[in-house]
């Protein structure tokens, strides 16, 4: 007696192989969903509910409703100030490491020798630990025996005192946050690389210069890469922490007292623990506004292929 073979239509063996890959996408993702769920957006939730309370933690967990947020805004002496740096910080910072970081990126996308060797010493200082960073930044700038001495005196110039300094403590952690400048360098470098050569050579058979062709073309075409990097840096320079607490402490008298760092002493050091949540949730609607305000500027300065804005 002959078999018979029962034909599966093409299209449900298709549709079959979909959810095979669907179920093995999920498996794949679920440590990280299982990781953010547990330790990530539970604790999100819980600090939200923790900056209603009094609490430290241990002995103490007392409802208080909005006194936390209304002693923030009306009698916390040091939010103004760590509000004051951390935006500092931020403005200067997020426009410097972007311009600088495009910088080099244009360079390296150059034709020259040993390309790859310089890609990747720039990109080398982006990986290590930033505990590292900032203990060796601390012997490079010590105004009496550091590097920068060494060079401020062979310049027959007196150096500044930079961590020691009220007025040099910022510019300090601000010049150490360049030094991380080589994750935005790549992502602009594969920005680039995206840009249609077609586009260029035309542009210059029709007799445009380098310049030209940097602002009209390149520059344009880039601009879903700057707004990428801008929000990340945005976030990241509002969380500011390990430089400030490394080098500094805050100090000297609060210069570089960050938000990150008043919520460390507030939980940490004083045991306050609702109240150091409270105010990690006005950082998160300070981050939260300006990253929504880069977002919706963003339809008048981000352009893709064609010239189409978003």
């Amino acid at each position: 007696m002959a078999s018979t073979t029962t034909v599966v239509p093409a299209s449900r063996r298709h549709l079959s192989q979909r959810k095979v890959e669907a179920i093995l996408g999920l498996v794949f993702v679920s440590p990280y969903l299982i990781h953010f769920v547990v330790l990530q957006a539970g604790t999100i939730v819980y600090s939200l509910f923790l900056s209603f309370f009094d609490s430290d933690m241990l002995t103490k967990m007392d409802f208080i409703g909005l006194d936390n947020y209304r002693y923030l805004f009306q009698n916390e002496p040091l939010f103004g100030q760590a509000l004051k740096v951390t935006a500092i910080y931020t403005f200067v910072a997020v426009p410097v490491a972007t311009i600088l970081s495009m910088a080099i990126a244009v360079l390296l996308n150059q034709n020259i020798r040993y390309q790859g060797v310089f890609r990747t010493l720039y990109y080398m200082p982006a990986v290590v630990s930033g505990v590292a960073v900032a203990l060796v930044w601390m012997w490079v700038l010590h105004p009496d025996y550091g590097l920068s001495a060494a060079v401020f005196n062979f310049l027959g110039m007196k150096s500044p005192r930079w961590f020691w300094s009220e007025e040099w403590a910022l510019p300090g952690l601000i010049m150490i946050s360049l030094w991380g400048t080589g994750t935005n360098m790549l992502l602009y470098l594969a920005g680039l690389q995206s840009i249609p050569t077609q586009l260029l050579e035309a542009a210059r058979i029709d007799g445009a210069n380098s310049a030209r062709v940097f602002f009209s073309i390149t520059l344009p075409l880039l601009t879903p890469t700057i707004f990428f990097n801008v929000i990340l840096n945005i976030i990241g320079s509002f969380q500011v922490f390990v430089p400030a607490y490394v080098l500094t402490g805050g100090g000297p008298n609060n210069a570089t007292l960050t938000m990150v760092l008043l919520i460390y002493r507030k939980a940490f050091q004083n045991f306050h623990f609702g109240y150091a949540s409270s105010i990690a949730w006005v950082l998160f609607i300070i981050i939260l506004f300006f990253s929504l305000l880069v977002f919706r500027s963003s339809d008048r300065w981000v352009y893709y292929e064609g010239g189409l804005r978003r």
